[in-house]
């Protein structure tokens, strides 16, 4: 009796913190249609999350797409088949690794930075002095990341898209021997514009998934450096995982067919 106690205890609890999860996404929707609104915080915010992210996105997918060329060409040699590397990038980086690369990188980059720079301000009280001065913590802290992570990461997805095939393209050219011209028309003969689309709709998706996991688990942190660290290190984890699950339940919308 005592396991089954312990297993529903893990249910319930697991239950609870996806209704907590729910509850704190919707909230954070609904004041989208309420004023006031606070265009500079999300303009600083579109700066922070997008254009900071361009260099770690940059050298994340090029060296991605220059790897995954090698591979593809050295797996494809075993079969007589080394022809396909243009196609298995372009389709492998737009469909797959450029959205999850990115989507994590911005996870491991601006999900801690939200939930550590939230969980300070409140160990300090800075949300308590928000409070005081009649200003909505949630208007001033967590719509405006969230919204600005939603616009900015497709653009980042595309970029990191561009930038992947571009490594496997200077990959397959300079080290594997393929016409440049042959190489850049296959590639762009291969992809579909259901392949773009599912890319750009995946990277809207993560980027809401880690801004609301920084702002919820810096909003929940406990008193302390020990709770900014555990409040850290949680949304980081909260969000890795679920960008991976929304890739999955996305890819079979798109491609179950």
């Amino acid at each position: 009796m005592t396991f089954l106690a312990a297993i529903g205890a893990f249910v319930l609890g697991a239950l609870a913190a996806v209704g907590r999860v729910s509850i704190f996404a919707f909230d954070t929707v609904s004041h989208l249609a309420r004023p006031p609104w606070y265009p500079r915080e999300f303009g600083v915010q579109i700066l922070q999350i997008g254009w900071n992210s361009l260099p770690v996105v940059g050298l994340t997918t090029i060296f991605t797409g220059g790897a995954l060329a090698l591979q593809i060409y050295a797996g494809g040699a075993r079969f007589s088949a080394e022809a396909v590397v243009p196609q298995i990038v372009a389709i492998g980086m737009v469909r797959e690794l450029g959205p999850v690369l990115v989507g994590l990188m911005i996870a491991a980059r601006v999900t801690s930075s939200v939930a550590a720079e939230i969980a300070t301000m409140k160990v300090t009280e800075q949300i308590d002095a928000l409070v005081t001065l009649s200003t909505h913590p949630m208007k001033y802290l967590t719509l405006p990341r969230v919204l600005a992570a939603t616009v900015v990461m497709p653009v980042l997805v595309a970029v990191g898209d561009i930038i992947g095939i571009m490594g496997g393209f200077v990959v397959g050219v300079q080290r594997l021997g393929f016409n440049a011209s042959t190489y850049l028309t296959n590639t762009i003969d291969f992809l579909e514009w259901i392949d773009i689309v599912s890319s750009l709709s995946k990277g809207a998706v993560f980027g809401f998934i880690a801004a609301l996991m920084g702002c919820y688990f810096g909003m929940r942190s406990e008193r302390g450096a020990a709770g900014v660290g555990s409040a850290t290190k949680g949304a980081v984890v909260a969000a890795s995982v679920l960008i991976l699950a929304a890739n999955f339940i996305l890819t079979e919308m798109f491609f179950a067919g």
